[in-house]
């Protein structure tokens, strides 16, 4: 099993209407979306570029996992999203395959997608998401 595609790259911000404005006016891209997952305690923007997606990704608390991020490492880059036809069978065969899993199940997130992340200490310090309809 392969993905399908690249779905999104995630980018940590600091304030999104500040990060909004920088995409929309100097790189001419719409935001499409603005959506806050209260269980991830972020609040997210969407801006398409062909196939793939930039996520902007705002804490809605200093404690959750994007807050974390900031803390130690500032705002960038935070995780890059492979679409899978089935998560929780993609999930599954990269733990099988030796891979420490954040989410041993997927679960929801933003735009209605099931999604589960790999640990970055398996996947050579990149946080990697495979989202996907099922």
């Amino acid at each position: 099993m392969k993905p399908t595609h690249i779905e999104h790259i995630g980018i940590a911000v600091n304030n999104l209407e500040q990060a909004i404005e920088y995409y929309e006016k100097i790189l001419n891209l719409k935001c499409y979306a603005i959506e806050e997952v209260k269980d991830q305690k972020v609040k997210t923007a969407f801006f398409m570029i062909g196939q793939t997606k930039l996520e902007l990704l705002e804490s809605t608390d200093p404690d959750g996992p994007v807050g974390k991020f900031i803390e130690k490492r500032g705002a960038g880059v935070h995780h890059i999203a492979f679409a899978y036809d089935n998560v929780e069978e993609a999930l599954t065969n990269a733990e099988k395959k030796g891979v420490r899993l954040i989410d041993k199940k997927p679960r929801n997130g933003a735009e209605g997608l099931k999604i589960g992340f790999l640990h970055p200490k398996s996947t050579f310090g990149v946080l990697t998401e495979f989202c996907g309809e099922k």
